[in-house]
Formats: C-alpha cells, structure tokens, sequence
C-alpha cells in the first residue's frame, strides 16, 4: 500500500515511518523543511513539500495514496485554538479527497476524560474545554464512515514518551522542574495521567490503516494512569530536588489540565487487534533520567 502521512518527520511519525517500510508499505511523508525531507528520505520515503495550512499539498498526497495517516498537529499550546483549526481545516480537506474511495484514514486523537471513569474505546471524544476541538475534529473522522471512507481514530493519552527524547505532558513537567529547582505537582497530586511508549504506538497506527473497520476506535495506551504525584518524584528524584504541590498556573496555559484524572484502558483494543506494548514506562522512561537540556 502507499500510504501518505503528514506530521512524517514529527515524533509519531519518525516512528510510524520506518513501521510501514518494514510492513513492505510504500510511504509518502507531509515535510515542512529540506531536514525533514532528508530524515523522511533517510528512514525509506518520499517527501513531499508542504503543511497542514497548505492544503493543495494535503489533496495531492491523498490523490496519490491508498491510504492516509494523519499525524501533523502543531503543539503549540500558546496558540492552542489556531493549531486545532489548522487541523480541522486539514481533515475536511482530506475527507473531500476520499470520499467514497473506500481509502482508510487514520487521524491521531486523543483519549477523552471522562469524570470518575477510566476511559475506554467505547467512550464519545471530549469535545468541550480548550482541547474539545481535537475531539470534535476526531468526531468528523469517524463520521466518514458513512462516506466511503474506511476511517479510524488512534487516541494517544497525553504522555507519549521515550527516553531522551520525548515525554508529552511530562516534557512541561521536567521543565518547569530544571528552571525553578522544585518538581511540582497540582492540588494533591493523584490525579492519574495514562501514557505509551512512542515506541509502542507505531504498529498500532499500521494494524488500523490495514485492519481496521470503518469507525473503529482505538487507544493507545500502555499505563492506564501514573498519579501526578508519582511523576513529580521520579523527575525531583533524579534532578535531586524536592517535590512539592503547586497552582496551576506554574505551568502555564495548560496548567488547569493537571488537575483532571484522565485516566484511559486499551482493553478492547489490545482484544482486537493484538496489540500488548512491550517498551518502558513512563515511569521507568523518567526514572531513567537522560532529560534534554532547558532551552
């Protein structure tokens, strides 16, 4: 299968990449830059110029693909709400483009929160507060069912890690802990935050573009949910620093979301598609230590 993915070089898609390639897929990757375009090369692909806000570079990819993984978001969170409308922009375009083709389309999302319950497949996507419009976005996706399309969503939790490299809502963490010299918590740290190996997450993008049916749910999760406590002393354990409470606002604009238990179970998934993750923890990831250096 040819398979076009955007966010290609990103850390999902460095890993999805060479995945595909060794499933005997061919890969199209989405690249923002000339080094992008080298790593995408170097990992087996074809880069293709362009972005999530050029979207004659999203049809054209679509066109020339049997299937399309969605991975490019822009993490930006000082400017959440342009990075959630850059990526509904992208999945109304990439739904014209296969629509009725029978193509799959597998778009990342994220596992909802849901209070007072650990979050499974069955669960809708959280679609209020400020990451609703990710939720929304997913929705759309899965709506595509009905048109031809044989569309899935991979919700990742917040944490997708892998040591030295990446730890999703822990990378704030880490930082805020390097640059104040305290690793803090919110309120009294047992709100759970679940979490998966990045290396973990790749096959399961390549069992949903060739397995799954269209509509299917999926969640990438390994550890169903860390307290927030328990990860503010593994990072002050290593950085030799107290661990201590905070307010939200310590950590900024995403600051009121540590204080949510967000806890989420991958069961079905795992029965589904046979999927069982077998890198580190997070815990085991931060424990670890090998953090990147503050900029």
């Amino acid at each position: 299968m040819r398979v076009f993915v955007t966010g290609a070089s990103g850390s999902i898609g460095s890993v999805v990449v060479p995945e595909l390639i060794a499933a005997g897929h061919e890969v199209l990757g989405l690249v923002r830059s000339d080094t992008a375009a080298t790593a995408v090369a170097a990992a087996g692909g074809t880069p293709l110029h362009g972005d999530l806000t050029d979207l004659d570079s999203l049809r054209a990819g679509a066109a020339q693909a049997d299937g399309v993984i969605n991975l490019a978001f822009s993490n930006d969170w000082s400017n959440l709400e342009q990075g959630i409308a850059e990526e509904a922009r992208a999945v109304h375009t990439l739904a014209a483009a296969l629509a009725g083709s029978g193509k799959p389309l597998v778009h990342a999302g994220l596992t909802p929160m849901v209070p007072g319950h650990t979050s499974t497949e069955e669960d809708p996507d959280t679609t209020n507060g400020p990451t609703g419009g990710r939720g929304r976005n997913s929705d759309v996706v899965l709506t595509l069912a009905a048109q031809g399309v044989r569309s899935s969503v991979v919700r990742l939790p917040r944490s997708v890690h892998q040591r030295g490299s990446a730890y999703g809502f822990c990378s704030v963490l880490i930082a805020a802990a390097q640059k104040t010299g305290v690793s803090a918590y919110v309120g009294d740290g047992t709100q759970r935050w679940p979490a998966v190996n990045r290396l973990d997450v790749a096959p399961l993008f390549r069992f949903a573009l060739e397995d799954a049916a269209p509509g299917t749910v999926l969640h990438a999760v390994a550890d169903e949910g860390d307290t927030m406590r328990s990860l503010a002393e593994a990072i002050g354990e290593v950085l030799a620093i107290p661990v201590e409470p905070a307010p939200p606002e310590r950590f900024g604009l995403i600051g009121h979301l540590f204080a949510l238990d967000m806890p989420s179970s991958s069961a079905l998934t795992r029965k589904r598609f046979g999927w069982e993750p077998t890198h580190p923890s997070l815990i085991d990831d931060l424990t670890a230590g090998d953090y990147p250096a503050l900029g």
